[in-house]
């Protein structure tokens, strides 16, 4: 089935980020900030399948070409902004359906870019990334770096408009940013049922909660790259199992609540005639049921809170076995290193030898026995 994912994040100076490193990184090229003097160079990696940017249909008109410069437009971005704790781009970050082609996938990504810089008047730098070879066969994503402010013809101009306080979207008629990131949701999930069926594929998506759609099912875990490659190696099977168990016990706890509350909701309506102590006894039973509840909230909570422990615990030790394997790989390369200086210079020390031996052995036999005079 088709998976939905849609995140928006801030690129910002107080949380230690920068505009032209997360455009650098993410588009996997060389940029140097000509405000810090840094470079930032990630040419070498891997798994970018395509990366380009995108403009507003009316600065595209108007040959704004400037802005097509990776390097050019994001340190642009970094110098119009003066505060240090200054948002200097906003990160869509979406899901690609992998029942789609390349080309479907890039045709997706591209609308939707032009949908935002449309929209708000900015840049947008599309990096189109496939799956990781330890992770997720299926999680080609995309990743949309925009401006926060206008594109104009000598530079960046006004914050757009998804920038603005509520405050200030409330005096000119708009609605809160919150709302407007739901909107975006939600425009993401059509123009992916779009390209869906343009595909003549059956798969849908659904920006809505589960509790939304009305479907009774666990929701998934996001198990991220580090997790995704353990599981791939086999190191830790039994942290999906327990995943997966602990899924069936709430999925379980979830319908004896709710056999329970209709359980309630059939005896209130048959109570109507009964007597006093009938409802003094249902009453009784409501608390216990509340107290059942709670017990089960409470049991929830703290397996939850079991499971994030032993995880963050199996991510250390992770962590700790690949920097110990890093460490012993440096120390191997420097041995090997030393190994081949002493063997350079033993070789060094039997070359002078020789030529001591060669200049004695001409001294006691004369010069014609000089062998280079022969």
């Amino acid at each position: 089935m088709a998976i939905y994912h849609f995140s928006v994040k801030p690129v910002t100076r107080a949380a230690g980020r920068s505009a032209t490193a997360s455009a650098a990184y993410r588009a996997a090229a060389r940029i140097a900030d000509r405000n810090s003097g840094e470079v930032f160079d990630y040419t070498r990696k891997r798994g970018v399948d395509h990366r380009e940017i995108v403009l507003p249909t009316a600065a595209a008109k108007r040959d704004i070409n400037w802005a097509r410069n990776r390097e050019e437009l994001w340190n642009v971005a970094e110098a119009s902004e003066r505060r240090r704790n200054s948002r200097v781009a906003r990160e869509y970050e979406v899901a690609l359906p992998h029942e789609l082609s390349r080309a479907q996938r890039l045709e997706l990504a591209r609308g939707f870019a032009h949908d935002l810089a449309d929209r708000y008047g900015v840049a947008v730098d599309i990096a189109i990334h496939r799956p990781h070879r330890a992770g997720d066969a299926r999680n080609h994503h995309a990743h949309l770096l925009t401006t926060t402010r206008v594109i104009e013809p000598a530079g960046l101009g006004d914050k757009s408009a998804i920038e603005w306080s509520d405050t200030n979207r409330r005096r000119v008629g708009l609605k809160p940013a919150r709302e407007e990131i739901t909107v975006l949701r939600d425009r993401w999930a059509e123009a992916t049922n779009r390209a869906l069926a343009h595909a003549q594929r059956r798969e849908r998506v659904d920006h809505r909660s589960l509790e939304a759609q009305e479907i009774d099912r666990e929701p998934t875990r996001h198990l991220g790259p580090a997790v995704s490659a353990l599981l791939n190696r086999g190191h830790s099977s039994w942290l999906a199992l327990r995943w997966q168990e602990e899924a069936r016990e709430r999925l379980q706890l979830a319908r004896q609540a709710g056999e329970l509350e209709r359980e309630h909701a059939q005896v209130s309506r048959s109570i109507l005639d009964l007597s006093n102590d009938i409802v003094a006894s249902l009453k009784a039973r409501e608390r216990q049921r509340e107290r059942d509840l709670t017990r089960v909230a409470q049991k929830d909570r703290e397996q939850r809170r079991d499971f994030l422990a032993e995880a963050k615990q199996q991510g250390r030790d992770a962590l700790a076995e690949l920097r110990r394997q890093v460490a012993e790989e440096k120390q191997h390369l420097q041995d090997l290193t030393r190994e081949r200086e002493q063997e350079l210079e033993r070789e060094r020390e039997a070359e002078k030898q020789r030529k001591r031996d060669r200049s004695r052995d001409l001294e006691q036999d004369g010069p014609e026995f000089d062998p280079l005079k022969r």
